[in-house]
Formats: structure tokens, sequence, C-alpha cells
């Protein structure tokens, strides 16, 4: 059983690396200053926006965001698992990967895990060999050839058949009673009851969950079968069957075909998500390999986060009937939250009767790509056509209307352009300003909060409050000026240190995270560190888990630290930490920091003004609340009397 990989390995493994050397030898390299630039592999352009710097031993495609160290990149482009890049690393240094033995409680969870993964695995060979070899797998090669599906497609996928029978698997993985539990708790076979309704210890109570279907086996992004879905070869229901969930299949968190859709593909240029797994097979049959599905449940945010970590965009293909278009509504709003700038979502509801796997089969693949090329409509079209269903939008209570259901919706959108464009585009179809919106979108925050406050007995939110929670729920991406509109621009103020004019920066949460990766010993200002950590900005967290990092470990350079952060906190605030360490302005910076003094910059003065910044916007949120308790006749106590008139007098003396 694998155990964990030492991070002092890691850290070692990333100081000895040449991640240039690395890169180039898969993607030819041209030197462009003091850094590395190529065309991005991971996808399609033609002026080179991939830049590799060897000073900070680190990869940024400043096209599609795609960053990381030696084994970030060893992970995407060799499409590796996080335990094998680093073995491969470490392979070309000749060095041997050593492994730490975890603590007695994960270890047993581990063990238990890795138990579990072997069983499925022997699972699904055991289907797959059914379906070349059982006597009954007649009906079910039958069934496939008749739906269009080569052998080829059935070996890729792992098909495979669970014949008729109750315990045919139990049979043959389950010779004893602790085994048949195991498969209960894999998923692949059901606890029965004697009559008096209890089981007997030390016998096998136990049945096959799949019998006499086609099985598809769901593989997480490793490869490893977690689960399974079956489809009946008669009218039986249900027609489809699918696994439980278990400790290691979660069904909310997995999309069917993904890393099928991965192998076939270098880049992924667009996934497309459909409902089921014929539906997957069958485009793929046509050389349509870029399907997914999920997994017998609405597609949430999850599945989409996911799948926009594989690609930017995203096609959702449906049944025309209202069961599709509910799905497709669904999916709707949990994109909403996800679409960051550069990312896409378009929508496909086929005619009423008909799924993708009968329409490739009458179109063909190439036809069936010219229908979603042509007929597929962006996210906006379809979110406002959606919304506009029995409206009448030359009234103006139509347009009323259109806008109490549209402007919440648009305010799930992250910050960026794209929100900014939708915005715009709903003000041109109910003839609303922008402002006029936000208030529409203030008005039903407060039902929403009353309604809720009427069934939970909680107190609702200020409308301030309520701000608040939009403006942290999804922080802005650190790009330059031009192409982000929230980086905020800095007006001199007296006492200040002299800075250029016009001079753009990140809001102070996001800058002094900036400045701690430039400049880790900064982190040495900060006195308390215990406000941080009980924020509720996730920036300001995020800060303070990466001050909390550089004290326990100073010598950290960029490239180590970024590594620590993608094995302990993930890629996605991982991504967070490199898109700021990247960034032309940020970068700028650090780089004029280091002897222009044209720059007028001084990190620590930048740092502290910072800090005092955020310590003013706390001070007036607090002020304004107290403010907000005397309109409402509340009894201030002394102390907070003192702080309002202190206040009072710093503003008018």
């Amino acid at each position: 059983m694998p155990s964990k990989i030492p991070q002092s390995f890691i850290d070692d493994l990333l100081a000895r690396a040449d991640i240039v050397e690395l890169v180039d030898s898969r993607v030819k390299l041209r030197k462009t200053g003091k850094n590395y630039a190529a065309c991005c592999p991971f996808h399609d352009e033609k002026t080179p926006s991939f830049t590799v710097s060897p000073d900070k031993q680190f990869y940024y495609c400043f096209g599609c965001g795609a960053n990381g160290n030696a084994i970030g990149f060893l992970m995407e482009y060799d499409r590796l698992p996080f335990p094998e890049a680093v073995e491969k690393l470490a392979a070309t240094r000749g060095l041997e990967v050593p492994r730490e033995q975890p603590a007695p409680g994960q270890e047993k969870r581990q063990r238990e895990s890795q138990s579990l993964y072997q069983l499925t695995e022997k699972a699904a060979d055991y289907y797959c060999a059914q379906l070349r070899s059982h006597p009954a797998a007649g009906n079910a090669v039958a069934y496939l050839r008749n739906r269009g599906l080569s052998g080829e497609i059935a070996r890729d996928f792992g098909i495979g058949l669970a014949p008729p029978g109750w315990d045919n698997l139990l049979n043959t993985l389950a010779d004893s009673p602790q085994k048949a539990d195991q498969l209960e708790l894999a998923g692949l076979a059901i606890r029965r009851q004697d009559n008096d309704g209890n089981t007997k210890p030390g016998a096998r109570h136990h049945y096959d969950r799949f019998r006499n279907r086609i099985i598809f086996p769901i593989r997480d992004q490793r490869g490893r079968a977690i689960a399974f879905g079956g489809r009946v070869l008669g009218d039986e229901k249900p027609k489809y069957l699918n696994s439980p969930e278990t400790p290691i299949f979660h069904k909310g968190r997995e999309l069917y075909g993904l890393w099928e859709a991965r192998q076939a593909n270098r880049n992924l240029d667009r996934l497309i998500v459909v409902e089921g797994y014929m539906d997957v097979v069958a485009l793929a049959q046509f050389d349509i390999r870029c399907a997914v599905a999920t997994l017998g449940t609405a597609c949430g945010e999850e599945h989409i986060q996911l799948a926009f970590r594989h690609t930017a965009e995203l096609l959702f293909c449906f049944d025309g009937d209202r069961a599709g278009r509910a799905a497709a509504r669904r999916a709707l709003e949990s994109a909403l939250p996800q679409m960051q700038d550069g990312r896409s979502l378009r929508f496909l509801l086929l005619p009423e009767g008909e799924d993708p796997d009968t329409l490739v089969r009458q179109l063909g693949g190439e036809r069936f790509q010219q229908l979603m090329q042509a007929q597929a409509l962006p996210l906006e079209d379809f979110l406002f056509d959606l919304l506009s269903e029995d409206i009448n939008l030359q009234t103006m209570d139509g347009r009323a209307r259109l806008s109490k259901l549209a402007a919440p919706l648009l305010d799930q959108l992250p910050e960026g352009v794209y929100r900014q464009l939708m915005f715009q585009q709903l003000a041109s179809r109910t003839g609303l300003d922008r402002e006029t919106l936000q208030e529409v979108i203030r008005t039903e925050k407060a039902h929403s909060a009353q309604s809720q406050h009427a069934a939970t007995g909680q107190a609702p939110k200020t409308p301030q409050e309520s701000s608040q929670d939009t403006q942290h729920r999804t922080a802005p991406e650190p790009w330059p000026r031009e192409s982000n509109p929230y980086l905020e621009e800095i007006a001199p103020q007296e006492g200040d240190s002299p800075r250029r004019s016009g001079q753009y920066r990140l809001p102070p949460e996001r800058m002094l995270i900036a400045l701690l990766l430039h400049h880790p010993r900064l982190c040495a200002q900060i006195e308390d560190l215990e406000r941080f950590r009980a924020s509720s900005d996730p920036d300001l967290a995020l800060f303070a888990q990466l001050v909390t990092l550089l004290r326990d470990r100073p010598e950290y350079n960029l490239n180590q630290l970024l590594g620590y952060w993608r094995a302990h906190h993930g890629a996605d605030s991982c991504d967070i930490l490199a898109k700021l360490a990247m960034s032309p302005l940020v970068s700028g910076i650090h780089q004029l920091a280091q002897g222009d003094s044209n720059l007028e910059y001084d990190p620590h003065l930048e740092f502290s003004d910072c800090l005092k910044r955020l310590e003013e916007s706390a001070s007036r949120q607090h002020n304004r609340g107290l403010l907000a308790q005397l309109k409402s006749d509340t009894q201030l106590s002394t102390e907070e009397q003192l702080a309002l008139l202190a206040n009072w007098r710093r503003k008018h003396n």
C-alpha cells in the first residue's frame, strides 16, 4: 500500500529539478529576455503566451491560466497523478522516492480504501470477462451491436456484463462472509435479512446488486474503477441502476467518461455534458470523444468545477422534453458562480423524443457536430430566453418581471468583465439602469432573508452584511488593469509615500498575499494573526495560512511554496497564489523593486499601507453598525458611545 511522500523530499526534488530542461524536452522553448516562451501545450494558440521562469522554476500561461512547478507540469502534460509525477521527476534526477508511515487512523482509512479500489477493479475485470465468455452474453452483445457500438469502443470504456443470477459476483470475489461485507461496502452487493428480520453473524447474507445488466464502469481521474452503472437488457425497472455512495465514490464529485475523454484528447477544447452513459458511449463511437455525464443526479457546482479544471468550454446537450429543460435550468444555475472571464457555456436542447444517442446515429458524427456548432445557445441567450418565456417584454410589467427573475441570478456571477456584460444585456432588455438593477437585487435579498427568518427564526442580515457577502463570495482575478476593472486606482492621501500618478494595484486583501509571495520576510510585520484566521473573507483567511507556512518554513522560495501548497491545499487554492505571483502587475513591481528607482516603491511601506487600509475599513464597518443600532433605538454601551464620539471628532477636526 503506498504511503505518504515526505514533504522534505518534495522540497529537495523541486530544488534540484530544472523546469526549463523538463518543459523543453516536451515543448520547444525559445529564450525571451530572462524567461523562456512557447505556444501553450494546454490550449490552441498562435501567439506564444506560455512562459517558463528559470528563476522561479515556474510556468504560467497568460492565455488559459495554466500554471505550476515541475511536478505540476508533469501532472498536466503527461496526465499523471501527483505520486506518479513525483516518481517520474525523481527518476530524471536519479533519486529514489522515500515513503513515510501515516498516522494510525489515517493508515487504517487508506488500507480500507485501497482494499475497496482493488475490489472494484476486480469487479470491472469480472464484468468484462463475462461479456466475452458467459453463455448469456449473446443478448448483451446483440444489444450493443444494435446500438451501433464497436468492440473497440466497448473495450475503451470497459463495458461488461452482469450475468443473470443472484450471486455470480459473490461466488467469484467473496468466498467468506467478511469478503461479502467488503463487496457490500463497495456497493456491489446488497444485504438481505432472514425471515425474522435479522442476519446471522458469520454467515453470508448478500446478493449481487447488478444482475442481467450491461455494466458501465465509472472511473475516477486516475482511471480507477470506483463504481458502476447498469442498464437492463429488457423492460425491467429501473432502466438504469447506479452504485450507491461508498467511501471511494461520491456521485456529486464524479463525471462519467471524463477519464476516457482525457485519454482520447491531448487538449480538451471542450466537454459535452449529456444525461446518460449510452449518450457518452454513442458519441464516442462517432468520434466525438469529449462527452461526460452526471451519475444519476442533477449537474451541481462540483461537477461544473471539475469540468472547468480540464477545459474552458462546456456544452450541455440535453433532451428537449420537460425533464431535459429542467435539467438544463439546474445546470445553468449551478454554473453561474463558476463563470469566470474566459470560460464559455452553451446549451443545446434536442428535438423532443431525441437524445444524443439516437440523434448521432441518425445524423452521423460530422453533422451532429455541425448541429451543435450552429444551434447551441451561449449562456446569455439561453438564460434570457428561458426567463422570458410567457413574459411580454413589450409591457412595463413584463420587463419588471424579467428584471426580478434575472438580476438575482446574474448576481451569482463572479466579478469580472463577463458579469458586467451580462448586466448590460439585462439593462438593454429591460430599459433599467445598473443602479436600479442593483436595487432589485437588494430587494430580492431582503425578501429572501425575511422568508428565511420566518422559517428558521434567525435574524435577517442587514443590507450592508448582504453586500459584504456578495463581495466576499468571489474575489476578483488578479489580471492587469486593462482587463480587470476591479483593480483600485490609488489616490494619494496626505502622509502617504509618493507614488506615480495613475498607479493601479490589487485590493488590499490580495495585495497582502502578492507582496508576501515576493517578500516572505514581510510576515514579521504581522503581530495579531488570529484576527485574519477568524476573518470571514476567504482572501484574508488564505493570507493567514500563508503567513503561518512562511513562519514555519522561512527558507521556502516561491517554487517550493507552491509545491507545498498544491500538495496540502489543492490545485484551486494553489492557482490563486500562482496567478497572484505571476500577474504582470505584481511581477513588474517585484522586478523594479530590486533596484529601479523610478518605481518609487517600498514593499514594507506598501504592506503597512494595506494593513492600515484594512483596519480603517473594519473601523468604518464597525461604526456603521453602531449607527444602525442608534437608528433602531438600541441602547449603546458607554464604550460604544465613546467610540462613536471619537470617530466623529476624527472626521470633523
